[in-house]
């Protein structure tokens, strides 16, 4: 095994566009132990979360550079004397842990109750852009909502606020293989015709008057709220349009106090999502994403969902790192930006 390991890191906190705002470096290759896996990186994507905690730290210049990324598809190269669910030379995808170090290095470490075997129909540029927005779904979906996977949900209908990001685009194809009919909201012409081509049966507009828009296509109520995009600028419509006993889950952190008293007369129940809590805290039910990561890899193979990779930057170094994250941060991405192939 190579002893240089690859990565693309900072050592400061700064703007995208800083020369320094990343670096090729090359840090000690890690060791597996416990549950850990050694996976040998083939490809990446960059989240919004990203771009958050690249730009959002201290600017205090950091001993040894930061690797970040959380997503990943790659190669078991070596496992820790615990690891019962992968063997030497597997294929694998995930999302990483938020406590560790990052997916944007040749060789990174994971626990592997949150690794799942990656789909064999999915090429690595379709597949780095599919673990995080899609444990983010499934969970928000099947998790926080409650839907259940295995009923008839013809009837019943899930409003998801930004439908063409990279986690509204799994939601979106999820719900609909659950049996929903799907409202999505887009603004543009080709994010209009994104949501539409991954199932959505209705779209409105997010910078205009949702309620008026939903109540339009004839639903005065909707049995579910998935909220992917600023919370304080859509709470009192969410509020509005959920229907009584019905669930509203959010994804995005707001900046205003919530008035969850408007749920108050509806008995209407909210969750917030975040993917990485299970690892964060070592919950019991952790292994969970490794099953999670299973199913969508089974739906991969079976055809019944669609590749959201829109953009690919060859090879994975600092130059189109940056030109990933700005893209990211335009707020006008559509599905997902990925890396392949190192320098």
């Amino acid at each position: 095994m190579e002893k240089q390991n690859k990565a693309v890191g900072f050592y400061r906190h700064l703007p995208i566009t800083n020369n320094d705002s990343f670096e090729n470096v090359l840090i000690d290759v890690p060791t597996a132990h416990g549950r850990d896996i050694l996976v040998k990186v083939d490809g990446v994507s960059v989240n919004p979360v990203d771009t958050f905690v690249r730009r959002g730290g201290r600017n205090n210049k950091l001993v040894k550079p930061k690797i970040i990324g959380w997503d990943a598809v790659g190669t078991v190269i070596a496992k820790g004397d615990e690891v019962s669910l992968f063997n030497i030379g597997d294929r694998v995808w995930y999302a990483g842990d938020f406590t560790k170090s990052g997916s944007d290095a040749q060789y990174q470490l994971v626990d592997e109750r949150i690794t799942g075997l990656a789909p064999n129909n999915l090429d690595n540029s379709q597949a780095a852009a599919i673990p995080l927005v899609g444990l983010t779904a499934y969970e928000s979906l099947f998790e926080k909502l409650s839907i259940d996977w295995s009923s008839s949900n013809h009837k019943k209908t899930i409003l998801i606020i930004n439908g063409s990001g990279g986690v509204g685009s799994m939601a979106i194809q999820l719900a609909k293989l659950a049996g929903l009919t799907v409202i999505a909201t887009a603004s543009k012409p080709e994010s209009i015709s994104w949501v539409k081509k991954l199932g959505a049966s209705y779209v409105v507009d997010h910078h205009k008057d949702l309620i008026t828009q939903v109540r339009t296509l004839g639903n005065q109520y909707v049995d579910y709220i998935l909220n992917l995009n600023n919370l304080d600028a859509h709470w009192h419509e969410i509020a509005e349009l959920i229907k009584p006993d019905g669930q509203v889950t959010a994804t995005t952190e707001n900046r205003r106090l919530i008035d969850l008293q408007k749920l108050t007369k509806k008995r209407v129940s909210f969750s917030w999502e975040w993917m990485y809590s299970k690892s964060y805290y070592q919950t019991e039910d952790m292994i969970s994403q490794n099953k999670i990561l299973t199913h969508l890899a089974r739906l991969y193979e079976e055809g019944k969902l669609l590749s959201i990779t829109t953009k690919t930057y060859k090879p994975i170094n600092a130059e189109n790192m940056k030109k990933a994250h700005s893209d990211v941060e335009s707020g006008h991405t559509i599905g997902k930006v990925t890396l392949t192939n190192w320098y």
